[in-house]
């Protein structure tokens, strides 16, 4: 797993907000600019996974030496923090609706990332990259629950619950479009390929909760549906919570 935050703060934070370096105006002008640098990574990353993305590789796919790169980004942890803030800035915050339908929309744009940028999945964001994406994000998530009427600590607390929520759960389902990508074997098929277990292994009356779930039609559904079903009941389920302390509130 990578980790985002772990570059030299000055320089992420500068790059992240493209303060601009100070140049002599001699010799020619730059290859490549840092926008192409990061929207190349992104889609090395894209195609091979994060891991596969060094910056040797990426260095060859823009047609540059590796140092070149060097001079517009110190490194692999700096450029994480930039690739993760980029993907967070192709989300759709306009704001439309009432408070409900924002954190809905919101939460269908993250699925969609995850599809598009599969490596973000890996990337552990609990020392967020400190860039317009973040801001932009959270900006959004604290104007539309602000319309609840939950007191600001509250609101900060849903904000963060729902980004916890909407993260794991859009990664979960991005991990299962990939298992299936790299192992070319469906998910029901990897179910089918283990129905020996339930036949020989499965004890019933050690694990009376599953068999009276199996038997009442629980598991009726293949592994995606039930992966799509987990994330529309808990996104549902956290902001009924959401209506119920806003309405105790009041």
């Amino acid at each position: 797993m990578e980790r985002s935050g772990g570059g030299d703060p000055r320089e992420t934070l500068r790059l992240l907000w493209r303060s601009p370096q100070a140049r002599s105006g001699r010799g020619r002008p730059p290859k490549v600019s840092l926008d192409k640098i990061v929207a190349a990574a992104m889609a090395l990353a894209d195609r091979d996974e994060l891991d596969a993305m060094t910056m040797d590789r990426l260095a060859g796919s823009l047609g540059v030496g590796t140092m070149t790169l060097y001079t517009h980004v110190p490194g692999k942890a700096e450029l994480v923090d930039l690739m993760v803030d980029s993907a967070w800035r192709e989300l759709d915050l306009t704001p439309s609706g009432s408070w409900r339908d924002q954190i809905e929309h919101y939460a269908k744009q993250n699925v969609a990332l995850h599809e598009r940028h599969p490596w973000l999945r890996i990337v552990s964001t609990v020392r967020p990259p400190l860039g317009p994406g973040l801001l932009a994000r959270d900006n959004f998530l604290l104007a539309a629950l602000s319309m609840t009427g939950l007191s600001a600590a509250e609101t900060s607390a849903a904000t963060d619950s729902i980004v916890t929520f909407v993260d794991g759960a859009a990664a979960a389902l991005a991990e299962h479009t990939h298992a299936e990508r790299i192992s070319g074997q469906t998910g029901d098929d990897w179910w089918a390929a283990r129905q020996v277990f339930w036949e020989t292994i499965f004890d019933p009356a050690r694990y009376p909760a599953i068999e009276q779930t199996w038997q009442n039609g629980g598991f009726n559904r293949n592994a995606a549906k039930a992966a799509a079903n987990a994330f529309d009941l808990g996104l549902r389920a956290l902001l009924d919570g959401i209506t119920a302390m806003a309405q105790r509130n009041r």
